[in-house]
């Protein structure tokens, strides 16, 4: 189970190898992905909170990578954080998420992306539910959600 002091070793001192690399051109991921997911995940944008039906989804199901479909995340570690994203306890793998330090904005924080394509997903916090105590606050845009 990843704790905080992970997350911060892995932005400052490197994240662990991902199980597959997906590389494209520009011009290929606007090909695949709506002008939203493009802003979001290959951009760094962020959604409007409360805009997506996701985070009221609670049923099993996997989350992937709307980009390039890696396993991201288990609804089971999904709880509804308030904040108007989906939110997660921990990723699916240890090397599933990459971690960088984020300090736009004027604030200090641990941006998350895939750790095979490089997609923007969200940030991290260390103020979820325990027992890891991990809040990943994800763009609902960024994912996309399998039946269990």
């Amino acid at each position: 189970m990843l704790k905080w002091q992970d997350v911060i070793a892995f932005a400052t001192t490197g994240n662990p190898e991902p199980a597959r690399r997906v590389e494209r051109s520009d011009d290929e991921w606007r090909a695949r992905l709506t002008p939203e997911q493009y802003r979001v995940t290959r951009q760094a944008g962020t959604e409007r909170a409360f805009s997506n039906p996701m985070c009221e989804l609670f049923e099993p199901g996997r989350y992937h990578c709307v980009c390039c479909d890696a396993l991201l995340f288990d609804a089971a570690g999904k709880f509804d954080s308030g904040t108007g994203w989906p939110s997660f306890t921990q990723p699916a793998t240890e090397n599933a998420i990459a971690y960088h330090r984020d300090d736009a904005h004027g604030m200090q924080r641990i941006e998350t992306t895939c750790n095979s394509c490089d997609a923007h997903l969200g940030h991290v916090f260390p103020d979820g539910p325990p027992p890891g105590g991990l809040r990943y606050c994800m763009n609902a845009v960024a994912l996309r959600k399998a039946a269990d």
